[in-house]
């Protein structure tokens, strides 16, 4: 081969990956990032995970990407080994769909009508339509069917200058006598292993080898090993991606591994002995990019039907390859880094992360408020716990959204992660007024504090509006419920004023000699905490309210209820302030 036509060989195995990989990220857009959340909600069952494994990889042209992806699904809890290793079958299956898609480049007229339906002439028309789309729609999913045909087309531009670059080797004795060799099934294995390795992409591999069989030279004798080791070879990238997984994250890579190398040793055995005993004469067959995408589709789906009775087989082998046992740490797990190129879902271990952490935040002031009524050590120290649980959630769940938010998001992710921002450290702080609540009942438990008989009526009706406030915040933001979030701010500002009568009561008591300075500090301190709790929660529904509304301005939400532009607003206030009003 001359220097150019080497040059244009690498320069077309550039632009099929980039194609490859334009078209697969314009098909999961376009999917509206559906498909990550349908696989994990889906796979109940082995048959359904096979089909869901060979339908998304089929539609995303990477079985290594979702195969990745399910790794992902059981480093975090999601999905059990045993669950995903029918799903890893279904995607070895599914990435032969690449190979017809490179058929279309096979396709070629000679003159006059029949030229309309060449290669060239389809490139064109689909690069030039892709290009409107991208370059002159305004809608979004036109512009993601766009980089889907500009991926096809580049894809297609990539095969010809491989097909074009290799079309003279034919000739040449060297290649005849290379492919010959590849007739001995274990060196045409370990070759394509190894070219499949080095390209990471099982696709791309059978792409090139589509493109070598313009030669006119290439036999199915010579051209099945190498689809073997291709299909062995696609493990690689799986491998790598799970050095950091839980055990079973990695006993799921290591099943990628052991089902390919066991379906194709399998295959090969039955096929190589029945060929010493036979001789098939079709393995001196000629092969084109077409036959080549038969043989890999009936290759893959004989592996598929040969291991699917024996997933817990393959499940066994993999425990034996990985030892240890699996983490039980659920939330260290949660936030996935390998789901932050699938943001829908970074976006929904992000939202299962931070309701946690909510539901966390209320149970340690309920947690505190419990001990006004009886005070011990232990809950003391459980509450100071549950305080350092919601720092930990924080810095997690703050790192994670920051490296989301640097990922390319859909208008609702983007608005969810600017929620999911707003909030997180308001529930922190509800945390650190738990413990801050905690401690001045301490005090009073330390210092033998007694409150009088109205002060202590006067705790019991606001720790009740607290207990309300925190249900309904927590809930909203849970459930997403926009009514019960427009009734936080009603109470909010009933508990306001709530406050202001305590700290108002506190001082005639004191002018009557009924309390103390003592009790007074730590009663003004239990008032604060429980007024910034309150407004903590009115911050919290205020972003559920306003960015389901498309907008964040909270001064604006604000001034609007409060100038009664809300009629909802009064009939809750009414409501909560002869609920909890003080006798």
């Amino acid at each position: 081969m001359s220097v150019s036509e080497i040059a244009s060989l690498f320069t077309g195995v550039a632009l099929f990956l980039f194609g490859m990989s334009l078209m697969g990220d314009g098909l999961k857009r376009v999917s509206g990032n559906k498909l990550e959340p349908f696989l994990f909600r889906l796979t109940g069952t082995p048959i359904r995970g096979m089909l869901l494994g060979a339908g998304v990889t089929a539609v995303i042209q990477s079985s290594s990407a979702t195969s990745v992806m399910v790794v992902g699904f059981v480093n975090s809890k999601m999905m059990k080994v045993r669950q995903a290793i029918p799903v890893i079958l279904g995607a070895i299956l599914g990435t032969s769909i690449t190979g017809w898609v490179v058929c279309l480049s096979y396709v070629s007229g000679a003159k006059g009508i029949s030229s309309i339906f060449s290669t060239t002439t389809l490139t064109g028309i689909i690069a030039v339509t892709g290009i409107f789309f991208r370059m002159f729609s305004k809608n979004q999913q036109r512009r993601y069917v766009g980089d889907i045909m500009l991926g096809f087309a580049v894809l297609m531009v990539g095969m010809s200058s491989m097909s074009g670059s290799v079309s003279h080797l034919g000739e040449q004795p060297w290649f005849t006598d290379m492919l010959t060799s590849m007739t001995f099934p274990i060196l045409g294995i370990l070759v394509g292993l190894v070219f499949s390795a080095v390209l990471q992409s099982a696709s791309a591999a059978v792409g090139i080898v589509q493109a070598l069989s313009f030669t006119g030279v290439m036999t199915l004798g010579s051209s099945l090993p190498l689809l073997m080791g291709i299909a062995i070879g696609a493990s690689v990238p799986v491998l790598l991606s799970a050095l950091g997984a839980s055990t079973d994250g990695k006993r799921t890579a290591v099943s990628y591994l052991v089902a390919s190398f066991m379906g194709v040793m399998a295959c090969a055995s039955v096929f190589y002995i029945g060929d010493e005993m036979f001789h098939y004469s079709f393995l001196d067959m000629i092969v084109n990019p077409m036959s080549l995408a038969l043989v890999n589709t009936i290759l893959r789906f004989t592996i598929l039907c040969v291991l699917a009775p024996f997933t817990d087989v393959l499940e066994a082998v993999a425990s034996i390859f990985v030892k240890g046992k699996p983490s039980e740490n659920k939330e260290a797990v949660r936030l996935e880094e390998r789901f932050l190129a699938h943001p829908a879902l970074a976006i929904e271990q992000t939202r299962l992360t931070i309701c946690d952490m909510a539901t966390k935040s209320e149970e340690s002031i309920l947690t505190a408020l419990g001990l006004l009524s009886h005070y011990n050590e232990s809950t003391f120290f459980q509450v100071c716990e549950l305080e350092n649980v919601g720092d930990h959630y924080e810095d997690a769940l703050g790192s994670y959204l920051m490296r989301l938010t640097g990922q390319e998001l859909t208008e609702t992710q983007g608005r969810t992660a600017s929620l999911f921002l707003h909030t997180l450290s308001d529930f922190e702080r509800i945390s650190d007024h738990a413990r801050n609540i905690a401690q001045n009942y301490q005090e009073v438990h330390q210092k033998q504090i007694h409150f009088s008989e109205e002060a202590t009526a006067e705790l019991t009706v606001m720790t009740k509006a607290i207990k309300e406030i925190l249900r309904l915040t927590t809930e909203s933001f849970v459930k997403g419920d926009l009514k019960m979030a427009q009734r936080v701010e009603p109470l909010e500002e009933v508990i306001d004023e709530l406050c202001d009568q305590m700290k108002l009561h506190h001082v005639e008591r004191l002018q009557k000699g009924q309390c103390t300075i003592s009790q007074g500090f730590v009663f003004n301190d239990l008032s604060t905490n429980f007024e910034r709790v309150s407004a903590h929660c009115s911050n919290i529904a205020v972003a559920i309210i306003e960015l389901e509304s498309d907008s964040f301005d909270t001064h604006e939400y604000l001034g609007k209820i409060k100038e009664k532009e809300n009629p909802d607003y009064q009939k809750y206030y009414d409501g909560y302030a002869k609920e909890f009003a003080f006798d």
